[in-house]
């Protein structure tokens, strides 16, 4: 069961790390200036940093951003910063750790942290009583695959129950993303077409035009399937294919989320295409005969009544055209053309969902074409929108667990089923393609659409 009772300290391990300079402090700095982070936060890390040093590197990373900083919002945070330096495998570090919090009975203990140390921080949590009617925030990678994502989970529930933990996953926490629900179930005109009678395809894209920006050491180990689509685009996918849920409670919205998963057939090898950018393995970091892959399509069906036979393909990579981040839903052409140029056959519809580079939906229609000839021209309707200024998706999920509200969540039995698709997508071990940087990816990937679709992102 899940404990809705508000946190009374906020505990970060790796808060000397990037996710706290780029993400974190941010999130701290809104949640406070929102008045939702009135209790004692006390960042925990291996360097020798002390209660002021927290405190100005804090500063620092809130000005690195460029956003204003209201003092009096920042005097009010830095009240409640306080720091604690030691080794994660040291008892006597969570000692100084409830020193620190005063009486603390609900702490939210949030682990930025490579999962090789969860089991020691979760061991030391317990041994001092913080794990009782405590939560724990997990980043991901929540494993490398479905037997090490098990045997975590083993490690964390020895002393956490699956209703006291919380696997963040940044992506749900992203305004556009969130309004795929909204959009989905608020809106019944969509109901009576979301299914395989009316929809012929669902491609979901992640294209960055960078390259692995000097982590090469970690990223070597992971790959594009690791690294984003077990985790971010298996979970569009979900919001995209769920079933209604019985209601917004929480729980309710991550049991058709984990159906939706579940219902995923684990793809063949021909439905797999890995390729690598042509100059990977000379970037620091890289094994010179490195196969990670830094470019990932995949060919997924769902066996659900709502879904049967229709194609969902993933792709995303590095140091390809653009940077994009969107799903592109397509529906049936009309039964006959009519309105149409003799040369020209008039495009699907589509309703197009991208949090890259802006946040939008658009839903491409036929309408007439100027001018006295009958027939039809493509137009796009589109709906903008405003980000929360200042705003991040670790504020709204931070807070979610400081409230004990998981709905944005990943829940074990989900992350499982992400993680059978992924080790299936991995298994077959055929060696991965090359690809020139700046294009969409290899040649190969393009069989994956069949004869009669193309990539609609481009």
């Amino acid at each position: 069961m899940t404990d809705t009772s508000y946190a009374d300290a906020l505990i970060l391990f790796g808060i000397t790390g990037d996710l706290a300079r780029r993400k974190l402090f941010s999130a701290l700095y809104d949640l406070t200036a929102a008045g939702h982070l009135d209790m004692r936060v006390v960042g925990v890390a291996s360097r020798g940093w002390d209660d002021e040093t927290l405190r100005r590197q804090a500063r620092e990373a809130l000005e690195a951003s460029g956003r204003p900083i209201d003092e009096t919002v920042f005097a009010r945070l830095a009240a409640n910063l306080s720091y604690v330096s030691g080794n994660y495998r040291e008892p006597g570090t969570y000692q100084a750790i409830l020193e620190k919090l005063s009486g603390s009975v609900r702490a939210v203990s949030y682990l930025a942290i490579p999962p090789g140390l969860f089991e020691d921080v979760v061991e030391g949590l317990a041994a001092v009583g913080l794990n009782g009617g405590g939560r724990l925030v997990l980043e991901k990678p929540f494993g490398r695959d479905a037997q090490s994502a098990t045997e975590l989970n083993d490690i964390i529930h020895r002393h956490f129950p699956e209703g006291q933990v919380y696997r963040i996953d940044h992506f749900l926490g992203k305004e556009a993303v969130q309004n795929l629900m909204i959009f989905r179930f608020s809106n019944t005109v969509l109901e009576p077409i979301w299914n395989r009678h009316y929809v012929r395809g669902v491609q979901i894209t992640m294209a960055e035009d960078f390259g692995i920006e000097g982590r090469g050491s970690f990223y070597d180990k992971v790959g594009t399937m690791r690294d984003v689509v077990q985790n971010h685009l298996l979970q569009v996918l979900s919001l995209l294919a769920m079933e209604p849920p019985v209601s917004d409670d929480p729980d309710s919205l991550r049991d058709e989320r984990a159906k939706a998963l579940s219902a995923i057939v684990a793809p063949t090898p021909d439905a797999v295409v890995r390729g690598q950018y042509v100059g990977y393995r000379e970037e620091p970091g890289v094994a010179p005969d490195s196969d990670t892959e830094t470019f990932t399509a995949v060919r997924l069906e769902l066996d659900s009544w709502r879904w049967a036979g229709v194609p969902w393909i993933i792709r995303a990579g590095k140091g390809l055209q653009s940077t994009v981040t969107e799903a592109v839903v397509e529906f049936d052409r009309p039964p006959r053309p009519l309105f149409a140029d003799a040369d020209c056959r008039p495009s699907p519809n589509r309703l197009t969902f991208r949090t890259k580079p802006d946040d939008g939906i658009s839903l491409s229609m036929q309408a007439k074409k100027p001018g006295p000839a009958m027939v039809s021209r493509p137009i796009d309707l589109h709906l903008e929108h405003d980000r929360p200024k200042g705003r991040d998706a670790y504020d709204r999920l931070i807070g979610d667990a400081l409230r004990g509200d998981p709905g944005l969540f990943a829940r074990q039995d989900g992350v499982m089923q992400a993680w059978r698709v992924v080790d299936r997508a991995l298994a077959d071990g055929r060696s991965v393609v090359p690809y020139s940087r700046g294009s969409w990816g290899p040649a190969e990937a393009d069989a994956l659409l069949g004869t009669d679709w193309r990539w609609l992102t481009t």
